[in-house]
């Protein structure tokens, strides 16, 4: 019998917080330089775009989308992209946090990640989750010897939910270009 999807949320948000706990408590080994690296390639990214343009918008959003669309459908190797794509957002927030609050900067902090942050941060965990749903039906199929008549309906709620997190993450996008820097400036 197949996990009910609120299973797999609870699931993803435990991996989303398991990384934020992990980004705080390891940054001083080889996580934190692996946090430190993805943070540059980051930073160098967003130097190239300009906020306050729908371009970044738009760009920001088919970003996020690509990476769970790609998490999606690589889920059935033992859930593992998804799975690493929660704890590894959930170790560069809290990474990220850790540096603004030693530099006591709390606020700057929560005007950087709130606006958007409430609707991308579930957005991630609801589509890791159809993610990890996804790829657990396909492995239970392989493994079980047939059974596929699960395989359609399991597919159809998940990519349900996996559209509700792509359309989650437009109005993420078009705060984090336009409402964020706002506040950060």
């Amino acid at each position: 019998m197949k996990p009910s999807f609120r299973w797999w949320l609870v699931l993803a948000a435990g991996l989303f917080v398991l990384g934020m706990v992990l980004g705080v408590v390891l940054p001083g080994d080889g996580a934190g330089s692996l946090l430190s690296e993805e943070l540059a390639a980051i930073e160098q990214l967003a130097g190239m775009l300009t906020p306050f343009t729908a371009t970044m918008a738009v760009f920001i959003f088919f970003k996020n989308v690509m990476v769970l669309l790609v998490s999606f459908m690589f889920s059935p190797f033992l859930c593992l992209l998804p799975a690493g794509a929660l704890l590894l957002n959930g170790g560069i927030l809290s990474f990220v946090g850790a540096a603004f609050i030693r530099e006591g900067s709390l606020g700057t902090l929560l005007a950087a990640v709130l606006p958007h942050g409430i609707f991308e941060i579930p957005a991630i965990v609801i589509g890791e989750a159809a993610a990890m749903s996804f790829g657990y039906t396909v492995l239970a199929i392989l493994f079980s010897r047939g059974d596929g008549r699960r395989f359609f309906p399991g597919l159809k709620r998940d990519l349900r939910y996996l559209g509700i997190a792509c359309a989650i993450l437009a109005p993420a996008a078009v705060i984090e270009t336009y409402a964020t820097p706002l506040l950060l400036y």
